[in-house]
């Protein structure tokens, strides 16, 4: 759903095409305590950080885990949101907080339609 999307950006009205490319632990590359997501917006790299300690926090309120398409859809989710919204024109890295994390992250259960259970 947040691999391969379009979103208006705010300011110029234009339809931008964001393409997911990468999923990279931070430890390794730039030593935070992050997982990078790498996106290509109209073909510039935008990168969207995400606290590792959200991990943690979604396994003790919920006891489920973020998975690796969990994360690139939470990625992708705020990149749309914020380029809709205007915020950060043009920036190459978003760094997003716990909480911004998980609010992306309940967004995203909202959005999804959940299975009809049949009447017995």
């Amino acid at each position: 759903m947040y691999r391969d999307f379009h979103a208006q950006d705010r300011w110029s009205k234009k339809q931008v095409h964001c393409l997911y490319q990468a999923l990279i632990v931070a430890v390794a590359t730039r030593h935070a305590d992050a997982v990078d997501i790498k996106f290509l917006v109209d073909g510039r790299p935008v990168w969207v950080a995400l606290p590792l300690a959200a991990w943690v926090e979604y396994k003790n309120q919920t006891g489920k885990n973020i998975t690796d398409p969990l994360a690139i859809a939470i990625a992708g989710h705020y990149l749309k949101t914020s380029l809709e919204s205007g915020e950060g024109v043009g920036r190459e890295m978003y760094s997003l907080t716990v909480p911004q994390t998980l609010q992306h992250l309940e967004a995203l259960v909202n959005e999804t339609p959940q299975p009809e259970v049949a009447a017995v």
